[in-house]
């Protein structure tokens, strides 16, 4: 909302893949006064936090590899050592029928050369599962999360 307000967008179509869709269905959740519609590819993206200690089917859990190796001091320094590597396998395993070429993946890649990448990568991964806290200057918004709002505008 800080985003709008500082270009002066009172209010507008909220959209998003994967982590842009969590960004976007929490904006719409929360503030649908400020959101004239939803666009997310993912589904509902509130994370339920209080359950996410539950497992899901073999199916469902074989794909999240990458998101239980981030729990591990492991995988943090797996990521840090490999950024692009990871990366690399998981665009594979997401859209195994996409083939992209080195240039393509070069452009989005500089941005795993963020100094804050790995930390921040590693805080989500970790808070999805409650296995560390929220920034504390957001403890209300996450209190609202927690309830798992309905999100109440348009939506597809």
């Amino acid at each position: 909302m800080a985003l709008m307000d500082a270009l002066g967008i009172e209010r507008a179509v909220f959209a998003g893949y994967d982590w842009g869709g969590r960004a976007a269905s929490i904006g719409a959740a929360l503030w649908p006064q400020r959101c004239s519609g939803l666009v997310c590819t993912n589904g509902y993206m509130i994370q339920d936090i209080a359950h996410a200690m539950q497992p899901a089917p073999p199916e469902r859990e074989v794909p999240l590899w990458y998101q239980y190796y981030f729990q591990l001091e492991r995988g943090r320094a797996g990521l840090a050592a490999n950024r692009r590597g990871i990366a690399r396998i998981l665009w594979s395993q997401w859209s195994p029928t996409w083939t992209f070429d080195e240039a393509c993946f070069e452009r989005t890649a500089v941005a795993f050369d963020n100094p804050d990448y790995v930390d921040v990568v590693i805080h989500s991964y970790r808070h999805r599962y409650g296995v560390v806290e929220g920034d504390p200057q957001y403890a209300a918004v996450q209190r609202r999360l927690d309830a798992l709002p309905v999100i109440t505008v348009p939506a597809i």
